[in-house]
Formats: structure tokens, sequence, C-alpha cells
């Protein structure tokens, strides 16, 4: 293992430096600096002190350094930092919040050209002035340093939050209050870890080609779901908790039913072969993505968008699957003449599309389990629960109708059983919890939702989710059997597990979310990236009056064109011109990520183009 190396800023009598020394083994290299000149800090005899037992080990000390600046300063050093660390910084005199917030944004723009790529920031602030959660108690946001936001200007997120401890550092002392040989309130003082984030511009719409008989076609990803196709978290490689849950369920299922595990195919599906949703959900089909295929005639290799593997896993998936077929239509060759004869495709919105093709399907057995899983993809409001990709699971199960309670009542008992289990196993030692799990009658008074205690969310979210559904089939009739039909939001019961607050986070691409999990044991989610800041943007607009408005599509605008960082729409008001009668609505926007360093500035350019995409998608005119 390479030798830690270690940089030390804004060092008044370089205690710090020396008590950090004295901690640590002989592998580990430290730079300490100070903005001052040699001259000035040979003044204070505790300083000169200092040095002496700094030099005695061998650390390498700097003067004249200007931390908002490191670049120019360790230009002739080595770059590649662990860990850097500013402890108590401050302009200066009776400088403001103002100041001192562009000190530290200058300061974190300027890590980000000497810090190793996994490197860490460490920044030591007197209590409240961080402006976040962990302070207490918390200043007002206008009031403080703001350190989340000045940090996301550097590209960093803050990772973790420590109580500040002089006592883990033998004989520092902090010194250089308001410019003089005096030391800072440390009483309630915090330490700042920060680390890099990943950057927006990873996640651009890609453009897939597939291979229908002997053509090819390619379509572009939506815009609204940059990200989410061809991630294969359930297949056999992967490591993700969403796989977790999905093999825990049907395993524990699987005691109590004979199973049968159907490949799921890529959600590509023709027009027209989606009718069987309208029983099940007619919301569905007008929530839809649709698709227009176009046929390519250009090389298969030159991929356009994405990685090559990309593309190449995605034919892989599209070439194995059986796609959904029309009762008329007898042949592979017919269904993919359907598919690019309509030109028009949707990405499937929920699994109960392939219901029909698995009940009279050849191998297709009364009373055995048949379990598909895979992700499924829908419009969406932004809230906090509602997502526009997720992994479904969907149990098949076919019985005679005499045997019809008997059926309903064992697997309404597993399911609550495995349930329970999985959302019981994060709990703290000691912790008592009634059921979790409560089938609710749906207004058919037949069929049941699937409702959720989210304890792992805290007192904040104290409100029961629906997971899922139990439905029975009256209308499908096939060889005199009834059918009963389980399903489940993967995506949702994964977050209520680990407690992860955020739905964003299980699409992530930072490579830190898989190293929570560790396989074979469900421990409470750690989030790498604490506190972000809002930001908060209003928009009025004037309504065509020719054209319905649609709210949905404003929605999925929003979601687009932040990339999925607008985490709240709420209605304002609405507004009629007393001698026109045009009619205008007003907004609140909020942004918020949750795995990567978002700033003002980005907001304010998100939110220009949110107002030329639903003049132009909408027919709405901003005000």
């Amino acid at each position: 293992m390479a030798p830690r190396r270690l940089l030390l800023v804004g060092e008044g009598n370089f205690s710090f430096a020396a008590a950090l020394s004295e901690t640590l083994d002989g592998s580990t290299r430290v730079t300490a600096t100070c903005l001052q000149r040699p001259a000035d800090v040979a003044r204070d005899p505790v300083a000169r002190e200092n040095l002496r037992r700094l030099r005695e080990r061998g650390t390498e000390i700097l003067f004249c350094v200007d931390c908002t600046h490191l670049a120019d300063a360790l230009q002739l050093h080595p770059r590649e930092f662990d860990r850097i660390y500013f402890n108590f910084p401050h302009c200066g005199r009776k400088a403001g919040v103002a100041k001192n917030r562009e000190l530290l944004a200058k300061f974190f723009q300027s890590c980000k050209d000497v810090l190793a790529e996994e490197g860490e920031v460490h920044v030591a602030l007197c209590r409240g002035q961080g402006g976040t959660s962990a302070d207490k108690p918390r200043r007002e946001w206008h009031n403080s340093w703001q350190v989340v936001a000045m940090a996301a200007l550097g590209g960093f997120i803050l990772s973790e939050v420590h109580p500040f401890s002089c006592e883990s550092v033998p004989g520092y002392k902090c010194t250089g209050y308001r410019s003089q040989d005096k030391s800072f309130h440390v009483e309630g003082a915090l330490n700042h870890i920060f680390t890099r984030s990943l950057p927006f511009g990873c996640s651009q719409p890609r453009t897939f080609r597939i291979k229908l008989g002997d053509r090819w076609f390619s379509f572009p990803e939506p815009e609204a779901l940059v990200g989410k196709l061809n991630r294969g978290f359930l297949e056999a490689p992967s490591c993700h908790p969403i796989k977790t849950i999905n093999e825990k369920l049907i395993a524990e299922l699987g005691k109590a039913f004979p199973l049968r595990r159907l490949n799921c195919s890529f959600p590509l599906l023709p027009e027209g072969s989606t009718n069987v949703l309208t029983y099940w959900n007619c919301d569905s089909l007008s929530a839809a993505f649709w698709i227009s295929l176009c046929e390519d005639n250009s090389n298969s290799e030159s991929l356009t968008g994405g990685t090559t593997q990309d593309m190449k896993d995605f034919l892989v998936l599209f070439s194995e699957l059986n796609l959904l077929k029309d009762p008329g239509l007898d042949s592979k060759e017919e269904t993919h003449e359907e598919i690019y004869g309509q030109n028009k495709v949707c990405l499937r919105p929920s699994l109960l599309v392939h219901v029909q093709a698995v009940i009279q399907a050849p191998g297709f057995f009364p009373g055995s389990l048949h379990v598909l899983s895979g992700p499924v993809f829908r419009k969406c409001f932004i809230l906090p629960f509602t997502m526009p990709a997720f992994h479904e699971i969907l149990f098949i199960l076919g019985f005679n109708q005499n045997l019809k309670d008997h059926y309903l009542q064992t697997l309404l008992d597993h399911l609550k059983g495995a349930l329970d289990s999985l959302l019981t196993q994060t709990l703290l030692e000691g912790s008592k919890l009634s059921s979790s799990v409560e089938f609710v009658f749906q207004p058919n008074g037949k069929d049941y939702f699937i409702y959720v205690k989210s304890h792992n969310f805290g007192p904040d979210c104290a409100k029961d989710l629906i997971i899922g559904s139990v439905t029975s089939a009256t209308s499908i009739i096939h060889k005199d059997q009834s059918f009963m039909f389980v399903s489940m939001n993967l995506d949702l019961l994964t977050m209520l597990v680990w407690g992860i607050s955020d739905w964003r986070m299980l699409w992530t691409f930072d490579p830190r979310f898989l190293k929570n999990f560790v396989p074979g044991k469900i421990e409470p989610f750690k989030s790498y990236s604490l506190y972000p800041p809002c930001y908060v943007h209003d928009i009025s607009f004037w309504l065509d009056e020719k054209k319905e408005f649609d709210e949905l599509e404003l929605h999925t605008v929003a979601r687009a064109v932040s990339q999925d960082t607008v985490i709240s729409i709420e209605f304002l008001s609405r507004f009629q011109h007393p001698k026109t009668q045009q009619v205008s609505l007003c907004y609140r926007l909020t942004y918020q990520t949750c795995d990567k360093a978002l700033t003002r500035q980005q907001v304010a350019s998100m939110q220009l183009q949110f107002r030329k995409e639903i003049q132009q998608r909408l027919h709405v005119i901003p005000r």
C-alpha cells in the first residue's frame, strides 16, 4: 500500500501539524503550510518549537501558501494528496459570512487540483457555522457559511460529520481568531469530511440499436429515463440490493409453492400488445413512455452514445427475449413485422402485460407459482415515493376455483411472513415492532393493497406505503382455472428494508453505493452524501386556450431537464386575467440531489432550460 500523503493548510502556530504528526506512522508523508512568511511565524515561540519538532520528523513545511491557489503554490511538489485539512478557516479581522463563504468556495475549487481521486477534504468549523442539520443549534441558512453549497462549487459532497475533538490531537491549540493570537471557541465544533462527486455529465442520453429479423432499428433513450435502461440490476453478476430482495422473496415463497421462474424480456412492446393492461389499470397506458423506432442501416458497430459494452449488453438482452405476441400472431417474424410496421413501441409500464402469454404457454402448471421480475417504466408525478423506473416482481398462481380460499390464505400468510422477516432485519437490537405488513381491501372489496409501515425512514415519514397488490383475475378464464397475481415494487421494498430514503440512490452510478452492501447481510444504509442543499425556483406561465394542459407532462419535462434533481413541484396559484380571461398557473420547483454536487449556478441553468422546454412541448408562455 502506498504511503498516505496529507496536506495541512492555514496552519497558525503549527500546533495541529505537530500534534497530528505524533499520531502517524513513518510511512505517512505530511506537508504543513501556512499563509504567513517565515519571519512572521518565527516571532511566536510556540510556533518555533512546533516547527522544530516537525523538522525533526521530516515534515515538509511551506510558507506563503494561499489555500485558494494550491496548484500554483505546490507546482514543484507532488499533487496527489490523500487528505487535505483546513481547521477553522477565517478571512481574518471582522470578515462577515459572505467573505468566509467566498474563502471556502475558492478553497474547495483549489482542492480539486491537488487531491487524489478518492481523497478527502477535512474542514473544521465552529458551532453553527456550517449551516447543516448536524449543527446544534442550527443557524439560519443565510447566516451560515453554507459549507455544503460552497464545496459543491469544487465538485465535492459532504460524506461524514464528526464532533471536532482537541483531545484526539493532544497539544493542539487553534489560533488566529480575528487575526489575533486567540483561540476559536471549539465547543460544539464539527469536522466536515468531503469527497469527490461524480459529475453530471456522466449521465447523457444514449441511442440504442436493436436488430429485429434482419433489419436494424435505433431509438433514443427518453430524457426522463437517462441512465435507467439496460442497467442489469437483476442479472446474474449483479450484487445490487434490489436483486438481493428479489432472490429472498422468491426463496421464501418457494417454501410454500412449487416455483417456476420465467425469463423476463427487455421491456419493449409493440403498440396494441398492451391491451391486457386496460383491465388492470387504465392509467398505465396513458403514462407509458412511447418510442418511435427508426430504421438504421449504419454499420452495426457504429454505436451512438454510451459505451460499446452498454450496447452489446442491450443487444444480447433484446435478442434473447420472446416478444409479446398478439393472439393472432403465430411467428416471431410476424411479431417483428408488427413492430417495425407500426414504427411505434412503448416501454413496458407493468409486468402484467405478460400475464396472458404466461397463462397460455404450454408450460403453465396450476398450483405452481410462476415468477417474473424485471424493470418497468411509467411517467409519474414527482413525489417522494413514486418513481419513473422501478423493478417489479410478479407472482402468477393458477388453481381450481373450488380451492380459491385455501390458495389465497396460504399465499397471504407466506407473503406476510416473508415481508415481515425482511422489514425487521435492520431494526436495532432490542427493538420491538408489531407486524410491518397489512393487506387492505381495494375499493372493489375483493382485491388487496399491500401496505407497509415505513419505520426505517424515521419520524418524518410515518405514513404507510403501498408496495404492491394481490389481485384475483375473474375476467381471465383458461382451462377452467382461476388466477391470482401478486405484484410488488422491488425498489420501494429495498428502500424500506435498508432505510434508503431516496429512490434515486438506487440508480446511482457512484461505486460507493454498492460498497454499503455485504453479501448475506442486511444492515442500515449509510449515505455518502449528507445534507445536500435545496434550491427553490418559482415559475408562472400562461396556458394555451386551444390546448389542454397536461400537468403530468410538466413533471416529466422537469424530471428530464433537471436530470432528476427536482424533488418537488408544488402548485401555488391560478390567476385569470379579468379582461382577457387568459389563465396563468404558478408552480414552485425544489431542486436537490442525493449523490452529486449541485451548485446554485447549475440549478439556474436548469431552470432556464425548463422554461424553454415547457414553452415548446406544453405550448405555454412563461411569464
